[in-house]
């Protein structure tokens, strides 16, 4: 069996994620707290890869990102990206698929803490910097912690988009989903069978660690 396409999402999973924490934080707590108009379609825009379908988003991403058009052709020429068919491509695309995973349940993690949290901060002369990672986040530690976990784990299990925008290119594009998808095709069970239990076993422990934490969590500290 081939531990490129495992290796190869495990990567991404890592890479995805990393990028979702530093953006979904700021942007979950501008939904948390901001009356602003247009929050009802910042809101939409977030939660559509939740609705859409995989290859919607991807055919889309592989429209913009195509050195055809203008914007896709613009990236290769003036920064040198060409993002279909790459690694990058990919990170763009789960990030962007695995963005609602990340920010909603730091979202209504934010939402759901008592005013005076952040009431309090402020009196005391913290800025909304310390206020957020020193008062806020920890006290929030369930909801961050779904947020990388859920994250983590969709980006794993993606196949349309990534098939979309990464085509099957072995050791750059071809992530273990798509593998799984080849070995049926080929009719090699016993490998697609290898690779899906390996997926299974590893998602199902993450999953399980995850619910024991916040369990234990929220009984000590009774929420």
């Amino acid at each position: 069996m081939d531990w490129g396409p495992l290796i190869l999402t495990f990567k991404l999973a890592l890479i995805t994620t990393a990028i979702l924490l530093i953006l979904g934080i700021p942007l979950a707590y501008w939904l948390a707290y901001s009356k602003s108009r247009i929050k009802p379609v910042i809101e939409t825009l977030v939660s559509m890869p939740l609705v859409l379908p995989p290859t919607v988003l991807g055919f889309y991403l592989l429209v913009a990102f195509s050195p055809n058009n203008a914007f896709g052709n613009w990236l290769n020429e003036w920064l040198g990206l060409r993002l279909i068919f790459s690694f990058e491509g990919l990170v763009i695309a789960s990030v962007i698929y695995s963005l609602p995973f990340m920010v909603q349940p730091i979202q209504s993690g934010l939402a759901g803490l008592p005013s005076h949290f952040k009431e309090a901060s402020y009196i005391l002369g913290k800025s909304r910097l310390i206020t957020v990672f020193k008062i806020l986040l920890p006290n929030i530690r369930p909801a961050l912690l779904t947020g990388i976990v859920l994250s983590f784990a969709h980006t794993i299990g993606e196949f349309g988009v990534v098939l979309m925008i990464g085509g099957n290119i072995p050791g750059k594009t071809k992530v273990a989903s798509i593998a799984i998808y080849d070995e049926v095709e080929a009719l090699n069970y016993d490998t697609a069978h290898t690779y899906s239990l390996i997926l299974l076993v590893i998602t199902f422990s993450i999953l399980l660690t995850v619910y024991l934490i916040n369990g234990r969590y929220l009984k000590k500290f009774g929420r």
